[in-house]
């Protein structure tokens, strides 16, 4: 194995500091990078969720897939988020989040590939390695410490710390998204959104999009038709309930929308924020959505609640609410009980004017 020694003195000695998180395999540059004296000075923490119920505490969420591209980036959007919160005096500049994701040989026989994944955050990039081994080919300690030899390098790589590079091969492959300036602004809290157009949102559609569909430009169109409306979809770059998105993720939804089809990115993850946000406006709701704004689990209790909601009135928002397959039932807004004051702010589309079943979760999978 490498002896990796000299390029981690050297992250130690950098000017950056990070949070690294390692599930299914990969734990052992953890260990590397900790057993070299003065980690202290660029490690400000190593995270560790080994169990699936781990990763799915850490994540907020169940991912996908365990071991995939997209769950290593929200790992290290969330470690790099983890660090401005450790961190708050230092730069975001000088900060990063890396994370790792693997799965490699073991005591028996896997059906999938062995393969890893690594994913840096900063504040302008976000970078990825993909990394799939012939199967077989190797043992768990020699994949182990393949891993490993990555991990240092990309970290190194990214404290601007010369070393071996990592370029596209046949087994490994490679992506950077640097951010655009706004991107970063955003981030940074010094604008409130950034948008495809400059005209201020009134027909708003909150979603993920991940990825978008057809009942997404189904329900667009009917609001549109309902309302006379433009249409804005809006993503939400860091919800308080989910990891926040890596530039990957960002570039990836934004490029599902052509031409015609606005968007606008924002931090509002509660309706609370976005009725403050874009008053005076229509947002277009599932019922499971709905069912989210109105449980009282997510407020500080009942009186906050009743407060939050009202700002629905003060700021002039009203919803337009479609229904949704919610468990084994399909809800429609008849269904569900809105408080008095703020009834009259939610029109239905009942099933009779509109039903799909399409879920993005199911999209995802049926795409891997």
């Amino acid at each position: 194995m490498s002896d990796h020694t000299n390029t981690i003195n050297q992250i130690h000695n950098s000017s950056y500091r990070f949070v690294i998180v390692s599930s299914g395999g990969g734990t052992n540059a953890i260990s590397e990078i900790l057993r070299i004296p003065g980690a202290s000075k660029s490690v400000l923490e190593a995270y560790v969720p080994y169990a699936k119920e781990s990763l799915d505490h850490y994540l907020l969420r169940q991912p996908d897939h365990y071991c995939s591209m997209d769950t290593t980036l929200s790992m290290a959007a969330k470690a790099y988020s983890a660090a401005k919160q450790i961190d708050p005096m230092n730069h975001p500049k000088n900060l990063l989040g890396i994370a790792v994701t693997a799965s490699l040989a073991t005591n028996y026989s896997k059906k999938g590939e062995h393969k890893f994944f690594i994913a840096i955050q900063t504040h302008k990039y976000s970078k990825s390695f993909a990394y799939s081994f012939v199967k077989g080919e190797l043992s768990r300690a020699s994949e182990e410490a393949i891993v490993t030899n990555y991990v240092i390098n990309s970290l190194a790589e990214a404290c601007d710390i010369k070393t071996e590079l990592l370029e596209e091969t046949e087994s490994l492959k490679v992506e950077i998204v640097q951010a655009k300036k706004n991107w970063i602004k955003l981030v940074d809290n010094e604008i409130n959104f950034d948008a495809s157009s400059s005209r201020m949102p009134e027909l708003i559609f909150p979603g993920s999009f991940n990825p978008f569909h057809s009942g997404h430009k189904e329900m667009g169109k009917l609001a549109e038709s309902k309302t006379g409306l433009g249409l804005v979809y809006e993503i939400c770059i860091q919800n308080a309930d989910k990891p926040p998105l890596s530039y990957h993720e960002i570039k990836r939804t934004l490029s599902q929308f052509h031409g015609h089809q606005d968007w606008v990115l924002t931090k509002a993850g509660k309706f609370s924020d976005k009725a403050a946000l874009f008053p005076n406006s229509v947002f277009i709701i599932g019922t499971d959505t709905l069912t989210r704004i109105l449980d009282e689990k997510f407020y500080l209790n009942r009186a906050d609640m009743m407060d939050q909601l009202d700002l629905f009135n003060s700021h002039n928002i009203n919803f337009l609410v479609f229904g949704r397959k919610i468990k084994s039932h399909f809800i429609d807004l008849r269904s569900i009980a809105i408080p008095g004051h703020i009834e009259n702010r939610f029109t239905g589309f009942g099933e009779e004017v509109f039903r799909d079943d399409i879920s993005s979760t199911v999209l995802r999978k049926e795409q891997d």
